[in-house]
């Protein structure tokens, strides 16, 4: 899905390589091989083991206490929301980003070295990309689900229907993401860097146009990433807030309390995402217009774009961790699944064991979470 870190490592390097004769002329004029480094290289890269490490392992945990939660959860007798299953999904998919985070900060701390050799270097990259984009696509299914789902409120004829096709959808889901990490993993390499004497696992594009190629995967990138899955999530999430305000005309205070929580939830959920993912193709977009030479490459420009790489890619993998608060800890009946499974752990033979095992609270207020008692339109 994004640049790993040796390709972002790379890619200064790949600036020293390019002399920008004939074959570059209309990119840029400039000698990138004059080009100053502007910024302290050593410490932007251990700064990103740093943050990456904390990615790991805030992200890990929340992700697998979500996933061993809602494994509990599908035991019991109470039966629940078909979303629960877009919700295990996901937490896989950001559980295994975040389970190759420790290969990124080995080659980071190397200065962009990949000492692992190329099949995983081909694998750990697949895995990374493939989760990546099924993270971001389970959200887009989510924002789905849950509008239809209480558009449809009272409809239950359709329900088999519906679980089938959100099982479909999840299938579906881990296959388009496969297709779209296999282009980018087809050409990676270990290959030896121009400066130093050190392995790196990076793309190797044919030799007759490696720029079309490269700037291909870059635009498909920001396509699948960003471009098609934000509108989506914006808009049925825009339409299921609109919904919830018609609603609230005839409702009472208490309803139109929880109801307006609803709505500042799934505003969450846009801005987190654009949050996220914006800056991140943003920059991606820029450095495919330079290549492009619709930007003038400066030296200034590609000491921004290595920076900006680095830190909005980092940005973008805290959505591991976000995920897990938005679609889980803030949801009522999740925190009752959570402390419902850890007194029935430890405490099976106390009171408080039988006492929650009274019915479970009202959904009312986080339907934009998980829809199982929608308020009526």
């Amino acid at each position: 899905m994004s640049l790993s870190t040796s390709e972002l490592e790379d890619l200064w390097e790949s600036f020293g390589d390019l002399n920008f004769s004939e074959t570059f002329s209309n990119i840029s004029t400039v000698a990138v091989d004059v080009c100053a480094t502007a910024f302290n290289r050593s410490a932007l890269l251990y700064s990103m083991c740093v943050l990456y490490t904390f990615i790991f392992i805030v992200g890990l945990a929340a992700n697998t206490l979500v996933l061993w939660v809602n494994i509990r959860a599908q035991r019991d007798s109470t039966p629940r929301h078909e979303t629960h299953m877009y919700i295990a999904h996901l937490a896989v998919a950001d559980l295994c980003v975040c389970a190759t985070l420790p290969v990124w900060v080995s080659s980071l701390a190397q200065h962009g070295h990949w000492p692992f050799g190329e099949v995983a270097c081909k694998l750990t990259h697949l895995l990374f990309s493939v989760n990546l984009f099924s993270s971001i696509f389970f959200l887009a299914c989510m924002s789905v689900d849950r509008y239809l789902s209480a558009m449809q409120h009272g409809d239950n004829e359709g329900g088999a229907r519906r679980k089938l096709i959100r099982r479909g959808a999840c299938v579906g889901v881990w296959l388009l993401a496969l297709v779209a990490s296999v282009p980018d993993t087809y050409f990676l390499r270990t290959v030896k860097a121009t400066h130093g004497d050190f392995m790196l696992c990076r793309p190797v594009y044919p030799e007759e146009n490696p720029r079309e190629w490269m700037v291909g995967v870059q635009l498909s990138f920001i396509l699948l990433g960003f471009v098609l899955p934000f509108p989506v999530i914006a808009v049925f999430y825009a339409l299921l807030a609109r919904a919830f305000a018609r609603s609230s005309s005839s409702s009472s205070s208490s309803v139109e309390q929880e109801r307006c929580v609803s709505r500042r939830v799934i505003l969450a959920y846009i801005v987190v995402f654009l949050g996220c993912w914006g800056p991140y193709h943003g920059v991606l977009l820029a450095d495919a217009l330079s290549q492009l030479g619709l930007v003038p490459l400066t030296c200034g420009l590609e000491n921004v774009i290595y920076v900006a790489l680095h830190l909005t890619q980092c940005l973008s993998l805290l959505h591991c961790c976000f995920n897990p608060i938005l679609y889980n800890f803030i949801n009522r009946n999740y925190r009752y699944d959570l402390m419902k499974a850890f007194i029935f752990k430890y405490s099976t033979r106390t009171g408080l064991a039988r006492l929650i095992e009274a019915p479970n609270m009202s959904e009312a207020e986080y339907s934009a979470v998980a829809v199982d008692n929608p308020p009526q339109f």
